[in-house]
């Protein structure tokens, strides 16, 4: 079942993307899913795709624990994972991580190497800074997909932040 982000988040999808719903396409748990259908014309007809998804979580979690947790997740869920590269950015009152991931997993009964390019960022609730949420953006396609999409994905996250108050609301 698609969930909700604990806090409310705004973004521009590159050209060429399409939004999807979450449990339409396979992908319970997250709040969002976009696709790139022109990927799907190459290896083997996986789509790549952006997903997001968050939550709070207690803010003295390291950034480095949690890319671990990640890891496991997957781990439970895909199948085999190695870590390629982690990359801690941000602050210290807003830090972030990146990682990238070599997957190898089942997808419609075969093996299929897939590579996640994961960025992880700390938003610090402004009323309560016991509260901190975790964002997790995440690109999955193939290795042979990677350099057609990267760009995107890059371009997606640098407009990803928190949503403007409502009119009337503070």
């Amino acid at each position: 079942m698609a969930t909700q982000l604990p806090v409310r988040i705004e973004f521009r999808l590159p050209d060429g993307w399409q939004a999807a719903p979450p449990d339409e396409v396979g992908a319970p748990g997250v709040a969002f899913v976009a696709l790139h259908p022109a990927s799907c014309a190459t290896e083997g007809g996986f789509t790549a795709n952006i997903t997001i998804a968050g939550q709070v979580r207690d803010p003295a979690l390291t950034m480095l624990a949690l890319a671990d947790e990640s890891v496991r997740r997957l781990e439970q869920n895909a199948g085999t994972v190695h870590v390629r590269s982690r990359t801690e950015l941000g602050s210290p009152e807003a830090p972030g991580l990146t990682q990238a991931l070599d997957i190898l997993a089942t997808v419609r009964g075969e093996a299929l190497p897939l590579v996640q390019t994961q960025v992880l960022v700390s938003m610090t609730d402004v009323d309560d800074p016991t509260k901190r949420v975790v964002l997790e953006l995440v690109l999955t396609c193939t290795a042979e997909q990677l350099d057609a999409v990267i760009g995107d994905f890059q371009e997606f996250v640098r407009t990803v932040r928190p949503a403007e108050a409502e009119a009337g609301r503070s």
